[in-house]
């Protein structure tokens, strides 16, 4: 993993929360909060909540009494989820990272993680952790994505870059967003760090856009594949998403667009 996969500052946050958000993360949010709140938890624990769309969703779902820890390892991510939160005394926020996390053992009744684990840097030690401050019998729910194939307008984006930058493509959605999508792969670093009951199910969804340049600008800009392309010239992000834009219409059309978006969402039980 490069320095520049989990730097996620300066307008990335708001461009990603505008654009990312809705684009791709808002359908698998109401499901992962819809399966927390079906466990009735009074204890949960938020990791990697990025611009905080699992944690607007979940939030009405709990029980008055609950108590919702919500953490990121990304400062800026965490003040903009927090300042687009109304006022709840259930929630704490914390920046924390997933490899060590600044909990007692045995303190949550559920751990969730929206497409964050794929950012860890040692998966196996990330979910001990979560394993750790889970209570006995506790859930620990997150979701990971498909390969980049089975994701149109990522690919579309990966494959426009790679003609723009030949010698030295970006392939920060490739390698990351879309790097961690083995099943077998996933299970085993679970079993590995004391999970022994594991459930998998892969679902797919529709991601849709007004155009295909909120797309473009959605993953070039809001993401840090943006980083990646200035850092090979920074004078070519316009241009970059331009080329984008024009991969995307060219297979989703000019209009509205919608695209497959598939991802695996899986349970795993301390």
């Amino acid at each position: 993993m490069l320095k520049t996969d989990t730097m996620f500052s300066g307008s990335i946050p708001e461009t990603y929360d505008r654009h990312m958000v809705p684009l791709i993360f808002a359908p698998y949010a109401e499901d992962i909060a819809a399966r927390v709140a079906a466990l009735s938890p009074g204890a949960v624990l938020e990791i990697a909540a990025g611009t905080g769309v699992v944690t607007r969703a979940l939030a009405p779902r709990l029980p008055p009494d609950a108590s919702y820890v919500v953490t990121d390892l990304n400062p800026s991510m965490l003040d903009y989820a927090a300042a687009r939160q109304g006022p709840d005394t259930r929630i704490t926020w914390r920046q924390a990272d997933a490899m060590a996390l600044p909990f007692e053992d045995e303190s949550f009744d559920v751990v969730s993680c929206q497409f964050g684990a794929m950012f860890f840097p040692d998966r196996p030690s990330a979910y001990r952790e979560a394993r750790r401050v889970l209570k006995p019998g506790g859930h620990f729910l997150f979701s990971t994505w498909d390969r980049i194939e089975d994701n149109d307008f990522a690919h579309d984006v990966t494959n426009a870059l790679a003609g723009m930058f030949p010698n030295d493509p970006p392939r920060f959605m490739a390698r990351i967003p879309h790097g961690y999508h083995d099943t077998a792969a996933i299970r085993y670093d679970l079993e590995a760090a004391g999970f022994a009951r594991v459930e998998i199910e892969t679902i797919p969804a529709l991601s849709r856009a007004a155009s295909a340049r909120m797309a473009a600008v959605a993953y070039c800009q809001g993401t840090p594949l943006r980083t990646e392309i200035e850092a090979r010239d920074a004078t070519r992000l316009e241009e970059a998403t331009g080329l984008a834009e024009a991969a995307i219409a060219g297979r989703h059309g000019r209009g509205e667009i919608a695209g497959k978006i598939q991802a695996h969402v899986i349970l795993a039980i301390a």
